[in-house]
């Protein structure tokens, strides 16, 4: 299904350059430290092995830590991925269907597991700390479980502010998400990050 390749390959690169390096990880933990809860618009592009940018997505991003998040897809394809720190919904309303996972070790290591909390960066993560580029402030973090699915990812944080964030997978894929209007601390219902399936859909368990 489409959407579980857009939620494995979330994510933004620009050449990276050494300077304070360390404020990266330090922004970085801050930021996750004191966002309870993060809404946010987000631009995903994904492109194939050969660099092409193959799609573009928009769409708005809602985290409420520990473990609930929620992408909605509003462009060009209504889509939607939900986690409640238990299960976890892939939904595509074009196709009418619903895959139900299991919120494991296999989906935890993944960016938008790690923003909400439920995993460790120092655990999870070899983190090499990357530099400037511009306003930005980057880190690399490499995944220690060899059979993970994807590369690295790096994190852009803005003036202690998530901006940006790309994951290379290990099929030679790149997904960029550039993050906008940003809001911390909102009030955010949790009825959100319960995944009801429109009449009509099917639902597969995985």
């Amino acid at each position: 299904m489409q959407i579980k390749l857009l939620f494995l390959s979330m994510l933004l690169f620009f050449p990276l350059l050494g300077a304070s390096a360390e404020q990266a990880l330090e922004q970085l933990h801050a930021f996750l430290d004191r966002a309870r809860t993060l809404r946010a618009d987000f631009k995903q592009v994904a492109f194939d092995e050969n660099g092409n940018a193959v799609q573009t997505s928009y769409g708005v991003f809602t985290l409420q830590r520990p473990g609930r998040f929620r992408w909605d897809y509003e462009k060009p394809f209504v889509q939607q991925i939900v986690s409640n720190s238990d299960k976890v919904w892939f939904y595509d309303a074009d196709l009418e269907q619903v895959t139900v996972r299991k919120l494991d070790e296999s989906i935890g290591s993944t960016p938008a597991l790690l923003l909400s909390g439920k995993v460790s960066l120092e655990e999870n993560f070899s983190i090499e700390r990357q530099g400037r580029d511009g306003d930005l402030l980057w880190i690399r973090l490499l995944p220690r479980d060899q059979q993970s699915s994807f590369k690295y990812i790096l994190i852009g944080m803005d003036h202690g502010v998530l901006a940006g964030m790309e994951l290379s997978d290990n099929f030679g894929q790149l997904t960029r998400i550039y993050f906008s209007n940003v809001r911390t601390n909102v009030q955010i219902d949790p009825a959100q990050f319960e995944f009801i399936a429109p009449e009509g859909t099917d639902i597969f368990q995985e």
